[in-house]
């Protein structure tokens, strides 16, 4: 077993150009750690980022990262890897996908999502954790999922398959990577206020949402704390973990069902 003392450095943050990505890339680097920051179609925002950790005192190595290019996957983390002169830590953030009812699924549009969500996940998390492996100092992975990976959404077959096959995942690889000294958890966000649900930040505390206790949006920085926790040296006995960070999001499960009104849900 590795030294329990462990004391992150570097660490890698999939799809870091804005959003949840871009605030666990900053909050790592503000926990002293060198930052490799990807995009997939705003390299511009990675930039920004990259820019933000640098503003930290700390290093940013700024790569093209497409997760469903399953071939290429492991070279872009190995080439981080190598620029940053190791991998302590790692975040899979990359992930979205469309909606639509299951009876119009294609099967396309299955294996886009699918590929995105899993395929790509799995594929950057081994090729992380081979790295850790090899170095023999331990690690963190830390993938970001869903609320959707512990309760379904109309409309979101896809997307909630693949993230309850993310959060099974996780659950295995703590089970074989502990004796390494590796953890491996996920951070299942609820509603955030992120570009993807375009939402600023700014706009979580003036978004009033009834069915959260706390009648909020989260913030890309209320996720990117928790990410944090579990990359730090306090999370050494957390693996295997799924936190929802989503405002009480799920707790509401069968107190929403009964004060629905009317059958607009159906529509997802």
């Amino acid at each position: 077993m590795p030294d329990i003392s462990f004391s992150p450095t570097t660490a890698i943050v999939t799809a870091s150009d804005s959003g949840i990505g871009a605030a666990t890339a900053i909050a790592l680097a503000e926990a002293g750690m060198d930052v490799g920051v990807t995009w997939h179609s705003d390299e511009e925002g990675a930039q920004q980022t990259a820019d933000a950790v640098r503003e930290r005192g700390r290093r940013a190595v700024v790569a093209r990262f497409d997760a469903t290019e399953l071939d290429r996957v492991a070279g872009v983390i190995d080439h981080l890897t190598d620029e940053l002169g190791g991998l302590d830590v790692f975040v899979n953030n990359a992930g979205g996908g469309s909606n639509g009812p299951f009876l119009e699924t294609t099967i396309e549009q299955w294996r886009d999502t699918v590929a995105l969500n899993l395929d790509g996940a799995f594929a950057g998390l081994q090729a992380a954790a081979r790295h850790m492996v090899a170095a023999g100092r331990g690690g963190r992975l830390i993938a970001v999922t869903s609320v959707h990976a512990h309760q379904p959404r109309v409309g979101s077959s896809a997307y909630v398959a693949a993230k309850h096959g993310l959060s099974g995942l996780i659950e295995t690889m703590a089970q074989e990577l502990g004796e390494h000294g590796i953890t491996a958890n996920a951070v299942a966000p609820g509603e955030i206020a992120t570009p993807m649900n375009d939402m600023e930040s700014e706009d979580a505390e003036g978004t009033h949402r009834p069915g959260i206790p706390l009648a909020r949006p989260g913030k890309p920085e209320e996720i990117a704390a928790v990410i944090a926790f579990l990359a730090s040296p306090a999370a050494a006995y957390v693996t295997g973990a799924n936190w929802a960070v989503d405002g009480g999001m799920l707790q509401m499960g069968p107190q929403a069902g009964s004060h629905l009104t009317d059958d607009a849900w159906r529509r997802g």
